[in-house]
């Protein structure tokens, strides 16, 4: 996952924001219809509730509060008294080099959770068996563990010459599936938000034909990115066999988007989430160049915004 700057990283959270806007009244309709809050009371008191690939800035804790009140406006209508209220503690996970500092010092003070910390990667176990009740990915799965090998080898037929996107990449990662079985307690959720078409391609091949740069610096190059398709993204689920995908929905939030949509506002979070990749894969002084180009090509940037890269998966799994 790339690391922005604060200010940086704020810019990259337009989308994840508006998406988790969007979203928001299908989260609480999950866990209404979805989660067993019941178990609770036989149990602990304690909902335990996480983050995935969370990033620093509101939208962490504005969606971790949006999942609080609905899981207690689905408590509190069951009958519950106020001698059994519910207590929530929230796990916040990235990579050990995210600023968690950072993070907590942002949190709200008036909080109505305890909150924690938990560096690692989330495609290793995180948390003790069934410990969690509620946890939440907000474009942090698109990120690949690693790219496929045969990506790169010249003898394979996926080989990705004069590209940086590639399909096919997603299936290989339904082990993940098994982790998160292993964490959720019976009757939880998990909630996954993430692209469902493919990144914008940027003009690194048009930089070749230049001279700007080499040739094979492309072909040895690929994006750690992966959107999804619909099926793609329920083949893993039925094929680890213990989540039930309760919704799933392609969901459009050029409604929240203010107008006119601005080209260069796009570059600018592109520049803010994937500069570092290609500074170490092209060297800065070239980086510049392939952005600047990119920036050029205004008109069909707006024809791409408009035709719909606002739109996300939306995959809602229950035990």
């Amino acid at each position: 996952m790339i690391l922005c700057s604060l200010a940086s990283q704020q810019k990259c959270q337009i989308l994840q924001r508006e998406a988790s806007s969007t979203v928001k009244e299908l989260i609480e309709e999950a866990i209404v219809e979805g989660l067993d809050t019941m178990s609770l009371i036989s149990s602990s008191n304690t909902s335990r509730v996480v983050d995935l690939g969370c990033s620093v800035g509101p939208n962490t804790y504005i969606t971790m509060q949006n999942v609080i009140e609905a899981v207690e406006k689905k408590y509190n209508s069951q009958g519950h008294n106020g001698s059994d209220k519910l207590q929530f503690q929230v796990f916040f996970n990235d990579h050990v080099s995210n600023d968690f500092n950072t993070l907590f010092v942002s949190l709200p003070p008036e909080r109505q959770y305890f909150a924690a910390g938990v560096p690692g990667s989330f495609y290793d176990q995180l948390f003790p068996s069934t410990s969690i009740r509620f946890a939440h990915f907000s474009y942090a799965l698109e990120w690949l563990l690693k790219l496929p090998e045969e990506l790169l080898d010249r003898n394979s037929p996926a080989w990705n010459k004069g590209r940086i996107h590639y399909t096919g990449a997603y299936l290989p990662d339904s082990w993940y599936f098994s982790i998160r079985t292993t964490e959720i307690v019976p009757g939880g959720l998990v909630v996954i938000i993430m692209p469902s078409i493919p990144a914008v391609q940027l003009f690194t091949i048009e930089s070749s034909q230049l001279g700007i740069i080499d040739k094979a610096e492309i072909d040895s190059f690929n994006l750690p990115i992966y959107a999804v398709s619909v099926e793609e993204m329920t083949k893993p689920v039925e094929k680890n066999g213990c989540f039930s995908i309760e919704k799933l929905e392609v969901a459009d939030t050029r409604s929240k988007i203010p107008n006119p949509v601005s080209a260069q506002g796009l570059i600018m979070q592109l520049i803010a989430g994937m500069e570092g990749l290609f500074t170490r894969q092209f060297g800065s002084q070239n980086v510049e160049e392939i952005f600047n180009r990119t920036s050029q090509k205004i008109p069909d940037t707006i024809r791409w915004l408009e035709s719909g890269h606002k739109k996300e998966t939306h995959i809602y799994c229950c035990t």
